[in-house]
């Protein structure tokens, strides 16, 4: 008994240590922030975001013109101004020439709804 404890013991500790570090699945994002991550990702192609972003996972989003948008669920600022939360990355979609006026990022008359959902979309790209 005790040497299957002390062959156990250590595998029980890096199973939990992977466990730890393993990432959350994406319908937490959804289901923390309450958003649809399936229409934000719809709502991406269909207000051009592609054009001008390389967006993971949305068809043609291959632009050039602004930052890619990979792991940007990770990022600590959203245009080096707004630390990146759920409530400043909506604001951002919504509102960015009250964020950063003159900056190459339109104010496309996104609604608060759709914010919603394609910010939700965006803190999967991690």
């Amino acid at each position: 008994m005790r040497v299957l404890t002390l062959t156990l013991a250590p595998l029980l500790v890096f199973a939990l240590a992977a466990a730890a570090k393993a990432e959350p699945p994406d319908i937490s994002v959804a289901w923390t922030f309450g958003g649809n991550a399936q229409r934000g990702a719809a709502l991406i192609k269909d207000y051009g975001c592609g054009v001008c972003h390389q967006i993971p996972g949305v068809a043609n989003a291959d632009g050039l013109v602004g930052p890619p948008l990979s792991n940007i669920g990770d990022r600590v600022y959203i245009a080096g101004m707004l630390r990146n939360t759920p409530d400043n990355l909506m604001f951002w979609l919504r509102h960015p020439q009250q964020v950063v006026p003159g900056n190459v990022m339109p104010d496309v008359g996104m609604t608060a709804p759709d914010a919603r959902d394609i910010a939700t979309y965006l803190y999967t790209l991690r």
